[in-house]
């Protein structure tokens, strides 16, 4: 596995969690890497083969062979903007579950991020996607 298949292999994992792949998660993952090097400059075709051929690893291996092996090929620096990247993804969608938690969990630990490290950059999701008014909260006059 190179370093472009496992990032994207990472951001799969979080995206499918659960053993599914919903249209929503392939869209949030596909959106997550079309503004990231070297994915920016890759062709629709090219992004469509990586995607079927990372998704045949998760098929073959199952989720947590796949982000063992590609945590093994990123770097310290690399695998914690994998972990951010998959902690948004699964933020993005409302607050993690507790299943989502548990999978944030055992990617940290793959991924060699200590507990402190990972509830710092989950804290930054759970501010970047705090709803903006509270339901007690008076509706804005514009």
């Amino acid at each position: 596995m190179n370093l472009v298949t496992a990032f994207a292999a990472v951001g799969l994992t979080a995206v499918s969690w659960d053993g599914t792949l919903s249209r929503a998660g392939a869209r949030s993952l596909r959106h997550a890497l079309d503004y990231r090097e070297p994915y920016c400059r890759m062709s629709d075709n090219d992004m469509v083969l990586l995607m079927d051929a990372v998704l045949a690893l998760r098929r073959e291996r199952g989720n947590k062979a796949l982000m063992l092996q590609a945590a093994g090929v990123l770097t310290p620096a690399q695998a914690l903007t994998a972990y951010a990247m998959a902690s948004e993804l699964m933020r993005s969608d409302g607050p993690y579950s507790a299943e989502e938690r548990r999978h944030l969990d055992v990617l940290a630990l793959m991924l060699s991020i200590a507990q402190p490290e990972a509830e710092r950059i989950d804290a930054v999701f759970d501010l970047l996607h705090a709803p903006l008014l509270s339901h007690e909260s008076v509706a804005l006059k514009v």
